[in-house]
């Protein structure tokens, strides 16, 4: 060993950040590990790399006793003080020096596995050092494989994972394409740390805007919420800290340009912006945007709102599938029930925690039983209403049941709407009479 381990070891340190005395310390377990296997023993080494020199020297630590039991670790006075001197007692520990000329061709191959394996430990853990105070944080990196729906993306000195569950409906990357993501978590396991990022979770939106808007980044402009459904629709409600900026067209930009951009990274998911209000009644209808609310009714007991709209609005007002009511009522945290003028529609809930309103919705079709509620329910269906404007191949798909028993939910919404017309117009009738 000489001054030009001590230049690798520089080398390493500027290159990979690593600390030289870690670097230092991977050497010396190194050359304790090549010495064991070149000489065979089971003695208690211990390995020093001079700083200056660069010279590293093995010595065998052995306790000093009166009846030797175990010569690997122990040693007799008579001999430590023929090898040290007289100036030794029992209980003491000397040092022995070791001879490794000539450590050999697999001591060193040895020693070569221990350095890099204790410099990838070491890198990995100025990763989880350099990485966890960024969770939440928007990183871009490069896909470098996929592997089972997984993706793994190179962020440089690291490796993240973007797992199958946290991609888009719409995110299809391959191999080498750039890629835009939401650190999710930064966590340790036994088999290293690990970075997962997400472009599903509502926090990606938030920053894409951070990202395209300047007002936003300095905070002049407030994002106070962001709700989303991957592939579908997202939803934020803006502030603004100044009366002469508007938070909405700064958020849309010229021509919309800011929010197409967001929209492009998101594969075409439809984006509203909404703007916040302190009155309840004004967030809520902005929040069910772009429908036109005709009147609220609130229970601020139990922060349920009442929301009645023209018939023409209801469909644009609930949404596919029930996505616009529900992100609206997880943004404003209201429990919102949608009906048309005059009753005509049956309620609709957009609460988040909705089961016992999406029963009441669709127990109009005769003859449900547990198991196709069961996998309505799967499907985030609400209402009639919904399964109505879906083919036979669509609610098949989304709801897991075969096409006959899709083509005959279809039929049956359409007759429990029917009868519900029916039966308003019958009430609108006696009304008249009386």
């Amino acid at each position: 060993m000489n001054r030009e381990l001590l230049q690798v070891i520089d080398q390493i340190e500027r290159e990979r950040g690593i600390s030289r005395e870690i670097i230092i310390e991977a050497v010396e377990a190194a050359v304790i590990s090549a010495s064991r296997r070149r000489l065979g023993t089971g003695e208690n080494l211990e390995a020093i790399l001079s700083r200056d020199s660069g010279e590293i020297e093995v010595y065998a630590l052995k306790s000093v006793v009166a009846a030797v039991e175990n010569a690997m670790t122990q040693i007799s006075l008579e001999d430590a003080r023929t090898l040290v001197g007289e100036d030794i007692a029992i209980g003491d520990e000397i040092e022995i020096r070791k001879e490794i000329e000539g450590l050999g061709r697999i001591a060193a191959q040895t020693a070569k596995q221990v350095i890099l394996q204790r410099v990838r430990d070491a890198e990995r853990e100025l990763v989880f050092e350099k990485y966890r105070d960024r969770q939440g944080e928007l990183i871009n990196g490069v896909v470098a494989r996929v592997d089972r729906g997984n993706v793994y993306v190179d962020l440089g000195r690291c490796e993240a994972l973007l797992p199958s569950r946290e991609l888009g409906p719409r995110d299809h990357f391959r191999r080498g394409d750039r890629i835009r993501a939401f650190i999710l978590e930064v966590r340790q396991s036994a088999q290293g740390h690990q970075i997962i990022l997400s472009r599903t979770h509502a926090g990606l939106l938030r920053r894409l805007f951070e990202l395209e808007v300047p007002e936003v980044y300095e905070g002049i402009v407030e994002i106070l919420g962001s709700v989303r459904e991957p592939g579908g629709r997202g939803k934020i409600s803006v502030v603004s800290h100044d009366a002469n900026v508007d938070p909405v067209g700064a958020c849309v930009g010229m021509k919309g340009s800011r929010v197409q951009a967001v929209v492009r990274e998101l594969r075409g998911e439809n984006i509203d912006i909404i703007p916040f209000s302190e009155n309840p009644k004004d967030f809520i209808a902005n929040a069910l945007s772009p429908a036109h609310i005709s009147r609220i009714a609130l229970n601020e007991a139990e922060r349920r709102a009442e929301v009645v709209v023209d018939e023409s609005q209801l469909s644009l007002a609930i949404g596919k599938r029930g996505q616009n009511v529900r992100l609206a009522a997880k943004l404003t945290g209201w429990h919102i029930d949608i009906g048309a003028e005059g009753g005509v529609a049956a309620a609709v809930s957009g609460a988040a925690d909705d089961g016992d309103e999406m029963q009441t919705t669709i127990d109009a079709l005769q003859g449900l039983d547990s198991r196709t509620r069961e996998a309505l329910q799967h499907g985030h269906i609400q209402s009639c209403d919904e399964i109505v404007k879906m083919d036979v191949a669509e609610l098949a798909r989304v709801t897991g049941v075969a096409e006959v028993e899709a083509e005959a939910l279809i039929h049956a919404a359409e007759q429990a709407l029917r009868r519900q017309v029916d039966a308003a117009a019958g009430n609108g009738a006696s009304e008249v009479r009386s």
